[in-house]
């Protein structure tokens, strides 16, 4: 099975206004079973709105969202097989690390013998076996982030949704977790939906992603793709650096004006005359 043969998530032109703004406009998006699919854009841009509304926190003002091909509209949450990690983690401190990733399988009546299970199993997924009795306190920003995980990756969800998990870690941190959580996406091969406003993060980890402005999805592609081919003068300013020319296409009919985009790296100075 390949990725585009069954979308795990449809939004079927969706909007969400909050009076007379339009966080989000329009959107319609196939997310794919096993991608790890990026929202990408700047503050406002509805990016999180769009994830909201997936989880079930939010709801269209119009539009359909579809998961594993049925309409979850209108359906609360706790109905919905996804699960959500946030960015300030949400941890519960007078809890152990191993209570903490247990807690939706205490909510669920998972008998004692199985949650002690998986929660090993999921401790070592994502590389912090044997601090299940250690409070958050007592964890570095890296190790609270991999709680985060593994308490929304114990309940099996068939998809993950993480609105900017990384962006409280330092550079160093954030790099290193970039390419875990990659590879901990790719290991459990469920579908990931990752909200960012960080370009370089979207490309490294990103299947495809779809770059958001004013509530509109401006492209989507693959990483290559929108970085070599950007489709609108904004994904040309917002993903990588670029010099934007304007100017008319002289030999057109019509002379309309155009802009094309030089990448830095693709710049080569030379001597005079070679």
């Amino acid at each position: 099975m390949t990725l585009r043969d069954s979308p795990s998530v449809r939004l079927a032109h969706v909007s969400r206004h909050f009076g007379d703004v339009k966080a989000v406009d329009d959107v319609s998006l196939d997310i794919y079973d096993g991608e790890f699919f990026s929202l990408l854009g700047p503050s406002g841009s509805g990016k999180t709105t769009c994830l909201r509304m997936i989880a079930g926190f939010d709801h269209p003002t119009a539009g359909t969202i579809v998961l594993h091909g049925m309409d979850v509209t209108g359906v609360p949450p706790y109905e919905r097989d996804v699960n959500t990690v946030f960015q300030d983690y949400a941890l519960f401190p007078h809890m152990s690390v191993g209570d903490n990733i247990a807690y939706g399988l205490m909510i669920r009546r998972v008998p004692r013998p199985e949650r002690e299970t998986r929660v090993r199993e999921v401790l070592e997924l994502v590389r912090l076996s044997g601090i299940g009795d250690r409070r958050p306190s007592q964890l570095s920003g890296g190790q609270r982030q991999r709680v985060a995980l593994a308490r929304a990756l114990i309940n099996r969800p068939r998809v993950l949704l993480l609105d900017e998990p990384l962006g409280a870690l330092d550079l160093k941190l954030r790099q290193q977790m970039q390419v875990e959580l990659k590879a901990i996406q790719q290991q459990v091969g469920i579908t990931f939906v990752y909200v960012t406003h960080d370009q370089e993060e979207a490309l490294i980890m990103s299947n495809r992603l779809a770059v958001l402005n004013n509530g509109r999805v401006e492209q989507v592609g693959a990483p290559a793709e929108v970085y070599e081919h950007p489709a609108t003068d904004f994904v040309a300013g917002f993903v990588g650096v670029s010099n934007l020319v304007s100017g008319a296409v002289a030999v057109a009919i019509t002379g309309s004006p155009n802009t094309f985009t030089i990448r830095p790296e693709k710049i080569i100075i030379r001597d005079a005359g070679t």
